[in-house]
């Protein structure tokens, strides 16, 4: 009997293997850098999500619309995205030549005081301030995790949630089965095996899309909005 996917997970080689990518959009895209239409895809597909989530995304009283972005390579969603929607946003990433490349890259957005701390960290061992977030995006990068780490972490965020936050995921979907990839040591979950995550986690799922205008050649990109049960 072969292995679970997710047991196969290490993140020695994950970092090693992201570390080996140039620190550019087209590095962290896996080739799908800005001569494609991806980034302007992912972008418009995030933005047209967020619009429909709406009073979904309320704000509590007293508290700012503070974004945490994890597994945020080089900054490219914090840049072109999160800092659009948010009043502040802080990131979080591994790999040494990513975080500092997310720097240079939001240095003007540091400077307007839309950026705040970049946490050099994996998920693995990354805790959220307690109570900080409205915002908790997670971006092509939960697959690092395996099943159990992943339900601990989305538990950790929940933590750092303000009263009505939100987690939002933004993974590929395999069709059939969970799919480990050997090249980056990461495993591409099924609709069916993140939902039962979510749920062991303690989140209930508010809204789902699928990202449109991907080229065809890739795994369905799907978004979920996430709150916990409890709060």
């Amino acid at each position: 009997m072969s292995a679970a996917p997710d047991s196969q997970i290490n993140y020695e080689d994950a970092v090693q293997y992201w570390s080996s990518v140039p620190a550019t959009v087209d590095g962290v895209l896996g080739g799908f850098g800005e001569t494609t239409q991806v980034p302007k895809v992912d972008v418009a597909g995030s933005n047209g999500f967020v619009r429909r989530l709406g009073p979904i995304l309320k704000v509590a009283l007293g508290q700012t619309k503070y974004g945490l972005d994890i597994g945020a390579g080089i900054g490219r969603v914090t840049r072109d995205f999160l800092s659009n929607i948010c009043d502040k946003v802080d990131l979080v990433e591994p790999v040494s030549s990513f975080v500092e490349q997310a720097h240079r890259e939001l240095a003007p957005l540091k400077a307007e005081g839309k950026v705040g701390e970049i946490y050099p960290v994996g998920m693995q061992d990354f805790t959220p301030e307690k109570g900080k977030y409205w915002l908790i995006w997670c971006q092509w990068c939960l697959g690092h995790l395996g099943d159990d780490a992943l339900v601990e972490f989305l538990k950790r965020c929940i933590e750092g949630l303000q009263p009505g936050g939100t987690i939002v995921v933004k993974e590929n979907n395999t069709l059939v089965e969970d799919d480990f990839d050997e090249t980056d040591s990461s495993v591409t979950r099924t609709d069916e095996s993140l939902r039962a995550i979510f749920e062991k986690a303690g989140l209930r799922l508010i809204m789902n899309s699928l990202q449109r205008g991907m080229p065809k050649q890739l795994f369905p990109v799907r978004m979920y909005a996430l709150k916990p049960v409890s709060k």
